[in-house]
């Protein structure tokens, strides 16, 4: 007998969540000092100076608890949104958003409903539950999402709809008109978590967020980060938005004091720095103009991105390239987990890194 026999099901056939590749990995492994990381989808350009001071300000009181309910937080995240804090809730980054959701709505004999080519944690917070996960193939001939075919895999077993609006790792996007439609056909006891991770990097004629939508919507939950944009991944701290009752559900199975109080001082400083957003934002889309420039003067293919992400399509197994280039010294995404073994996900990063990649991308191939 193995440990595992005592595990709950759905653990046993559960790989660890492999993250990218770090560029202390890559040192440590290869002896490269002067790597650059481009595979997490990380803010290039750090977080707000106004984040940073406001977590020095916490550095000294940590040996006291934080505000579990993040009553500052939460405050001025409803005043942004237009809606009140019993909206909101806070999570330690929104990942921690979708496991409370898999808690409460999945379980053996239940299923979540995703699409091909989605966020690895869907597939994991659902197999963890003991639950099935419906995985929908994309649309004939690219990697868009279908949402006709995700309305098909519905059945009164499924309690959890998954979406990612832009969708990480391929960068495609739903217009608001397709988007509200498809929700408004979902039947009410489906969750439709719609994770907008990259909403503020988004430059896309029709889209828009869904956050206003809980209003009408009863079974929609919004999840955001501070993880990307913002700049504060190594805090850990995103949030949902969600009728009151949902949030209620959710602060039922949330741990106490789940968000640290340099995250919660770092998160709120960050909201208000408007022109840090803007400015990231801004070289984000100048930075993915070039890139793809670049990926056309090589002759290769790539597809559409939102987000701060995109994906190059070598039309061959991506795994070779991906190796040589971290033998100069790049860390990338490679995704044939994600069912696309041809690509691999680079983030637009400064000037100088975007331009180190492509001379290293040119060198490998």
């Amino acid at each position: 007998m193995s440990l595992i026999d005592f595990a709950v099901p759905g653990i046993a056939g559960l790989k660890p969540y492999k993250s990218g590749k770090s560029v202390e990995d890559l040192k440590r492994e290869s002896g490269i000092t002067d790597a650059i990381k481009l595979a997490s989808n990380e803010n290039p350009f750090g977080p707000s100076p106004k984040a940073l001071a406001a977590a020095r300000t916490k550095l000294e009181k940590v040996s006291v608890y934080p505000d579990g309910n993040g009553y500052a937080l939460r405050k001025a995240l409803a005043e942004y949104h237009g809606l009140d804090a019993d909206f909101i809730t806070i999570g330690n980054g929104s990942n921690e958003i979708l496991e409370l959701v898999a808690r409460l709505f999945l379980a053996p004999g239940r299923q979540s409903v995703f699409s091909l080519h989605a966020f690895a944690v869907y597939s994991i917070v659902t197999q963890a539950s003991g639950a099935d996960a419906v995985v929908v193939p994309v649309k004939k001939g690219s990697c868009q999402v279908d949402l006709d075919r995700m309305l098909a895999a519905l059945s009164d077993r499924v309690h959890v709809l998954f979406l990612a609006n832009p969708n990480n790792p391929t960068g495609t996007w739903l217009t608001a008109v397709e988007l509200r439609d498809f929700i408004a056909r979902i039947p009410p006891q489906v969750i439709v978590v719609l994770d907008e991770a990259y909403f503020e990097y988004v430059d896309k004629q029709g889209y828009e967020s869904a956050v206003q939508w809980v209003a009408d919507f009863s079974n929609l939950l919004v999840t955001r980060t501070f993880s990307k944009i913002y700049g504060l991944a190594g805090f850990r701290i995103g949030y949902s938005v969600s009728r009151p009752e949902l949030a209620d559900l959710l602060n039922r199975v949330r741990q106490p004091f789940n968000t640290n109080l340099p995250a919660q001082a770092a998160a709120l400083a960050a909201l208000d720095d408007v022109g840090h957003v803007r400015l990231s934002r801004e070289k984000n889309l100048a930075g993915m103009d070039w890139m793809e420039s670049a990926f056309n003067a090589m002759g290769l293919s790539w597809i559409p991105s939102a987000g701060n992400f995109i994906c190059v399509d070598f039309k061959r197994e991506a795994a070779p390239i991906n190796d040589a280039l971290l033998r100069e010294g790049i860390i990338v995404r490679p995704l044939a987990s994600y069912g696309l073994p041809d690509c691999l996900r680079v983030t637009i990063a400064s000037e100088s890194e975007n331009e180190h990649f492509i001379r290293a991308l040119k060198k490998v191939i």
